[in-house]
C-alpha cells in the first residue's frame, strides 16, 4: 500500500477507538465488580466441569487434527490438553457454555459474558508458559480486570442494539469484546486493539439459525467457544502488525452497519465502567434459558399443588417478557436436549411435575414422559406489558414470570408472581452460599472432596487468589481427559 493509499484511509469509526481506549485505560475496578468477577470465575469453572459429564461435550474437546498438540500449551480446564491458544479457546469456551448454567446479560441483545473467559485463561496461559516479555506474570487480578472489561464491553453493546432483530446470534458479542481484551492482554496497545476490533465486525455474524427450530442443535452450545477463538485469533494477527480496516462499522454499502444493521448505527448507550459486571445474573440453581429461570422458581413453589391433580389440569397461564415470548416459547415436538433446555414450556412442564429442574431433564429418558408433552399442550404464554418494560429498565432488570394453574371443576392455584431471579444483583447475598454449593457439586465427582475444598478455598481468598499465576490456577484444573 503506499503513502497515497494510506492517506485517503478514514480514521478509525469513534465506537472502535471508545473501546480501545477503554480496554487500553488503566482504570481500577471498584471492589463489587471485583468481588462479581471472583464469583463469575468461580462459577464459570464450576459449568466447565459439569459439562464434562455429556459425551457430546467431550467429542468436541481437543486439538483440530488429532495428535495436533502443542507442548507448554495454553491448557484446558478438567482435562490435560496443552493447545495453541486459538484452540484452547474454543475447548474453554465449549466447556463453560455447554450446559447453558453460566451467566447471563439480558437487554436489547442477550448472551453470557462469561463466555469471554475463554480467550483470556487461553492468552493468559499462553503468556505464562512461554515466558512474558520483561518478566510480566499474568496473574488472575489480571483475569478479573479483564474479564470486567469484556463484561461491560459486551453487556452495554447488547443493551444499545437488538442483532437477534436482524437474525444474527449473540456470540458476535463474545467475538468483539473477547477480541478487544485479548489483544490488550497479548501487549497490544490503542491502535493493535482497534485493529483487531475493525477486523473483528468484518467477520459479520453468526445466523441465529441454530437456536431455533427446526434446526435447533449442538452448535448453539460451541458456538460461543467458536466466537472467542476466532478473538484470539484477531488478537495474535493484530500483535503481529495486521493492518486496521478503520470504517469497517460505518463504509457505505459495504460496512457492518449497512450489510448487517440495515443502516441502524451501533453505539454505546453509556460510557463502559462496570455496571454489567456489578448487575450480571447467575444461574444459581437451574440450567435453563434465563428468561424462564424465575417461571421454573414459580413452577417449583407449585408442584406440591399440582403433581397430584395433573389428570385435572385444564389450563396453565404464563405470563412472561417480550423476549421470553418470541425465543423460548415452542409448539411441537422437541427434537434433542438443545431444543428442550430454550422451551419455557418444557421448563415448567418438567418443574410442575417433579418439583426440580436439572441437567439430566432435557435427556430423551425424562423427555419421553407422555406427561411432559400433555402439560405443554395446556400452556398459554401471554406477554405481560409491565413485565416486558421492567426488564429493559437500567435500575430493575427484572427477568419476571407469573404462573398459574386452572383445573377442570373451576378451580385454581394462587397466581405465582416472582420478578427477580436467584442469580439478580437484589438477591446476590442470598445466592453466594448456593453458587458455592453449585460448583462443590459440579467439581467434586471429577476432582474429589479433597481438591475441590481446595479450590473453593483459593477461590475464595481474595488476596490469594490474585496473586496468583493464571498458569498456576489452570495448573490445578489438569485432569486426565477421557474421550
Amino acid at each position: 500500500m503506499t503513502a497515497a493509499d494510506d492517506a485517503r484511509r478514514p480514521d478509525p469509526d469513534d465506537l472502535l477507538v471508545d473501546i480501545a481506549q477503554y480496554v487500553a485505560g488503566n482504570v481500577a475496578p471498584d471492589d463489587e465488580a471485583l468481588d462479581t468477577a471472583r464469583l463469575c470465575l468461580m462459577d464459570s469453572v464450576g459449568c466447565a466441569a459439569a459439562a464434562l459429564d455429556d459425551p457430546e461435550c467431550r467429542r468436541r474437546l481437543g486439538p483440530v487434527v488429532p495428535g495436533a498438540v502443542m507442548p507448554g500449551g495454553a491448557r484446558v480446564p478438567g482435562t490435560d490438553f496443552e493447545l495453541d491458544p486459538v484452540q484452547a479457546a474454543f475447548n474453554t469456551g465449549t466447556l463453560v457454555r455447554w450446559l447453558d448454567y453460566n451467566d447471563t446479560w439480558l437487554a436489547q441483545e442477550w448472551g453470557h459474558p462469561s463466555d469471554n473467559l475463554a480467550a483470556i485463561l487461553a492468552c493468559g496461559d499462553h503468556l505464562n508458559r512461554a515466558g512474558t516479555p520483561h518478566g510480566r506474570t499474568v496473574r488472575v487480578r489480571d483475569v478479573l480486570g479483564r474479564m470486567i472489561q469484556a463484561h461491560e464491553i459486551q453487556g452495554v453493546l447488547a443493551m444499545g442494539q437488538a442483532f437477534n432483530r436482524v437474525g444474527l446470534d449473540h456470540v458476535i458479542l463474545v467475538r468483539i469484546a473477547s477480541t478487544a481484551v485479548a489483544t490488550a492482554l497479548l501487549g497490544g496497545a490503542r491502535d493493535e486493539i482497534v485493529s483487531s476490533l475493525s477486523n473483528a465486525w468484518l467477520d459479520g455474524g453468526a445466523l441465529r439459525a441454530y437456536r431455533h427450530a427446526p434446526n435447533t442443535g449442538w452448535r448453539k452450545s460451541w458456538a460461543a467457544g467458536d466466537a472467542a477463538s476466532r478473538a484470539v485469533r484477531h488478537a495474535l494477527m493484530a500483535i503481529r502488525g495486521e493492518m486496521a480496516c478503520p470504517s469497517a462499522l460505518t463504509a457505505p454499502q459495504w460496512g457492518f452497519q449497512d450489510v448487517v444493521m440495515r443502516g441502524v448505527p451501533l453505539e454505546l448507550v453509556q460510557p463502559l465502567g462496570t455496571y454489567v459486571m456489578r448487575h450480571v445474573l447467575f444461574k444459581v440453581s437451574f440450567p435453563a434459558e434465563f428468561h424462564g429461570q424465575t417461571a421454573v422458581e414459580a413452577a417449583i413453589q407449585l408442584h406440591p399443588q399440582v403433581a397430584p391433580r395433573l389428570d385435572e389440569v385444564d389450563r396453565i397461564v404464563i405470563h412472561t417478557q417480550e423476549s421470553a415470548v418470541r425465543i423460548i416459547s415452542k409448539h411441537g415436538p422437541l427434537d434433542n436436549p438443545a431444543d428442550r433446555d430454550h422451551c419455557i414450556q418444557y421448563m415448567v412442564a418438567v418443574a410442575l411435575l417433579h418439583g426440580r429442574l436439572v441437567a439430566a431433564d432435557y435427556q430423551d429418558d425424562v423427555a419421553r414422559d407422555p406427561r411432559i408433552d400433555a402439560l405443554r399442550e395446556r400452556m398459554i404464554v401471554e406477554q405481560s406489558a409491565e413485565y416486558s418494560a421492567d426488564y429493559l429498565d437500567p435500575d430493575k432488570r427484572s427477568i419476571a414470570n407469573a404462573i398459574q394453574v386452572f383445573f377442570r371443576n373451576g378451580t385454581h392455584t394462587p397466581r405465582v408472581e416472582i420478578a427477580y431471579p436467584l442469580g439478580h444483583r437484589r438477591r446476590r447475598a442470598e445466592a453466594i452460599p448456593l453458587l458455592r454449593e453449585k460448583f462443590r457439586d459440579s467439581m467434586t465427582p471429577h476432582y474429589g472432596t479433597k481438591r475441590t475444598a481446595a479450590l473453593l478455598d483459593l477461590l475464595q481468598d481474595a488476596t490469594r487468589l490474585d496473586a496468583t499465576p493464571v498458569d498456576d490456577l489452570l495448573g490445578m484444573l489438569v485432569l486426565p481427559f477421557i474421550a
